[in-house]
């Protein structure tokens, strides 16, 4: 690695930061398929125009937008992912816009080892939620196939889909063995965004959703199958186990757990992205991290599972599983 590579690697945040500026401010949804000049955006969203101009140029010069004439267009791919017009807007990306402001607080949360954004998910508005809940549905609606595709679905009858967000692994569940009896838990605040992609996906009368904090409520029982994605990594050791008894509790006999999530080597440095991904739990979150094969092994063997494995896939992402004998 040279001083070049070294000052690239420092300066990448820049063409991030414009992307996410174009995004925030809905610079594309307010670029017309006729071209708008600098001055319509302008009055249009209430900025300033030789800042709003800097930023469009900006944005042509990174392929975003293109200029003719003193006219800003849309490119397709910009139009299609990046304005509210169209039925592929990546809304999710805000939240990306989100992690900005926790992850630019790293060097002081290095320094006092307290979050950057401590507030429970439970307690954050709306504005920060829904944009949370559909980058992760974006997200899990395009890698469930795959990451589903191995779990055998023989004899399951019933899934629990704990902390399942907008519903995307369940109605995959049901898309494989539609007799399955699927159910969502997530919090009071959360389920009814769940509802709103369930019935978006066609799925609202074929998967049950279970209002609850699993830090604080019983699990409903009775189910074969109980799945935990992307959740163990938002909580401290010890909720975890807790949440891990309780799961065991969840079960039927012989029924099983599946934790999906970044399986760190002991040493905590790789997978790569799931050493990235836990500082991201370090700024936001008050506890959470991404824990090693060995922890995870041995919270379900605390709990009492037997028969633990674990696959990896070359995202990254691991999955563990274990029965209840």
């Amino acid at each position: 690695m040279n001083p070049n590579t070294i000052r690239e690697f420092a300066a990448s945040f820049q063409k991030s930061r414009i992307l996410l500026s174009g995004f925030e401010l809905d610079i594309f949804t307010n670029v017309d398929e006729k071209g708008t000049t600098v001055q319509q955006i302008t009055k249009n969203l209430h900025l300033d125009e030789h800042a709003c101009e800097r930023l469009l140029n900006a944005l042509v010069s990174l392929g975003f937008l293109s200029k003719r004439n003193h006219l800003f267009f849309n490119t397709p791919d910009s139009f299609a992912f990046l304005s509210k017009k169209s039925r592929d807007y990546l809304g999710g990306l805000m939240h990306t816009n989100h992690l900005w402001n926790t992850w630019s607080k790293l060097t002081q949360v290095v320094k006092t080892g307290e979050s950057a954004h401590p507030e429970e998910v439970n307690v954050r508005g709306n504005e920060w939620l829904f944009p949370f809940i559909s980058a992760m549905h974006d997200r899990a609606k395009k890698q469930a196939p795959q990451q589903l595709a191995n779990i055998d679905l023989s004899g399951i009858k019933s899934t629990l889909d704990i902390g399942g967000g907008s519903g995307a692994y369940s109605m995959e569940f049901v898309s494989r063995k539609p007799e399955i009896d699927a159910t969502i838990f997530d919090l009071p605040n959360v389920i009814p965004i769940t509802k709103k992609f369930l019935d978006t996906e066609g799925f609202s009368d074929k998967v049950k959703t279970y209002a609850g904090d699993y830090t604080t409520d019983d699990l409903p029982e009775g189910f074969d199958l109980v799945f935990l994605s992307a959740i163990i990594h938002s909580n401290s050791l010890e909720t975890n186990q807790d949440l891990i008894k309780k799961s065991f509790l969840s079960l039927n006999k012989n029924g099983r757990i599946i934790i999906q999530d970044w399986i760190m080597n002991n040493d905590r440095t790789q997978p790569v992205s799931g050493a990235i991904f836990a500082i991201n739990m370090l700024v936001g979150t008050e506890a959470g991290d991404c824990f090693t094969e060995q922890e995870v092994s041995e919270m379900l063997k605390a709990a009492g599972f037997k028969n633990i494995l674990r696959l990896e896939f070359e995202t990254g992402l691991s999955q563990m599983t274990a029965q209840k004998i």
